[in-house]
């Protein structure tokens, strides 16, 4: 996932905030989790910490796991996902 991808949905989410309070609660946790992941190897490796550096490589996919797993309910009818048209726009040439 690009940073240009994490911006339009975090624009898109920042602007529908009013209406949609638990999709902008749901990006923000998946935000958060990536940057923990960022902040934390850095950190588990000076801690001599080993156990803790998967937990955060695995949180570096966070949001395009996030995004696969929404456009997976999208595409099944489980969930409608608003914000998705924001991702293909950003693929377009």
């Amino acid at each position: 996932m690009s940073l240009q991808e994490l911006a339009l949905a975090k624009a898109w989410v920042q602007r529908h905030k009013a209406t949609r309070p638990l999709e902008f609660h749901a990006w923000d946790a998946v935000l958060t989790l990536w940057l923990m992941g960022w902040v934390g190897v850095p950190s588990a490796l000076l801690a001599f910490q080993p156990w803790a550096i998967l937990p955060c490589v695995a949180a570096f996919f966070a949001p395009s796991g996030y995004v696969a797993w929404r456009r997976r309910l999208h595409r099944q009818g489980r969930l409608r996902c608003d914000w998705l048209p924001a991702f293909a726009a950003a693929q377009a040439p």
